[in-house]
């Protein structure tokens, strides 16, 4: 099968060809499918399927961290109800629609949390760079008056985020320095930063056989805490698993929960209908300074 597209004054017309002949018609509008048919000889046959799954791909409706919204007409006829319902597409107002909701990872709830939480400007730490993306997230948050750096013991993951913050225009407020995270104080003495964000297991793309343990992230997570200022927040993923075990996991919860209730208010935040070993994500919002 092949499927080209044509540009068309009302949109993108796409034509499903079996060999050399046209099986299949789509006029898709931004989001909008204004029409889909296959030819009476080639129905029933998953035709139809494969033409709006593809459809709907191209337009990112599969994109688990993506959110999209679909409409169509409502069909006259019940196959073209079923084949709608196949794909999650709902009568709504008069027409068909089908909306997907970006999954809720523990890193997207990390970002969500910060982005409610911290102000422009101030000092950014992201502790475990790896491939940049928190770290472009902070400078996304920090803006043009504010400072971001990465650290990562692993050059790969320095050249890839800064490599990551030069192609987005935000080389002028972050950088990435090969450090390790115990040794965050370098870039921020005790009372200075403003976040302070761990996410920990391995750099992703590289060997699993490289992760963090609890006998440096315990050690990182003392710092971070000593580096934040009053108001500032700590935010850290953990992670357990086969690979990992859940050693690193357990210290950092211990270490969490036996913070003193006058110097900081804790958010451990369990996915109570996910696994035992699915990310989990913990705040720590510093009350007052001293140490931890």
């Amino acid at each position: 099968m092949r499927l080209e597209e044509q540009r068309d004054p009302q949109g993108t017309r796409y034509l499903l060809y079996k060999e050399r002949s046209c099986i299949g018609r789509a006029l898709l509008r931004e989001n909008q499918l204004l029409s889909l048919e296959i030819h009476p000889d080639w129905r029933g046959r998953g035709y139809g399927s494969y033409l709006l799954k593809e459809l709907l791909r191209r337009g990112g409706g599969f994109d688990p961290a993506r959110e999209t919204c679909f409409t169509a007409p409502l069909p006259s006829d019940a196959a073209a109800q079923a084949l709608a319902r196949k794909f999650g597409f709902l009568p709504r107002d008069g027409r068909l629609c089908r909306r997907r909701v970006p999954d809720l990872s523990a890193v997207s709830l990390c970002h969500r949390f910060l982005a409610g939480t911290l102000q422009p400007g101030g000092l950014y730490l992201d502790a475990t760079c790896g491939n940049g993306h928190d770290t472009l997230f902070l400078c996304s948050i920090a803006g043009p008056h504010g400072r971001v750096i990465g650290l990562d013991i692993q050059p790969r993951a320095v050249e890839n985020t800064n490599a990551l913050l030069a192609a987005h225009g935000m080389a002028g407020i972050g950088r990435a320095e090969l450090c390790d995270h115990r040794e965050l104080e370098r870039f921020s003495p005790p009372g200075s930063a403003d976040c302070v964000l761990f996410n920990f297991g391995w750099l992703p793309g590289a060997a699993h056989t490289i992760h963090s343990t609890a006998a440096s992230s315990v050690p990182a997570l003392q710092a971070g805490l000593r580096a934040l200022k009053p108001g500032g927040v700590l935010a850290a993923v953990l992670y357990s698993g086969k690979v990992i075990g859940d050693a690193e996991k357990q210290a950092a919860l211990a270490l969490f929960r036996a913070l003193p209730l006058t110097a900081y208010t804790v958010l451990v935040c369990d996915f109570a209908n996910w696994a035992d070993t699915a990310p989990l994500p913990c705040f720590v919002m510093k009350k007052q300074a001293g140490p931890p």
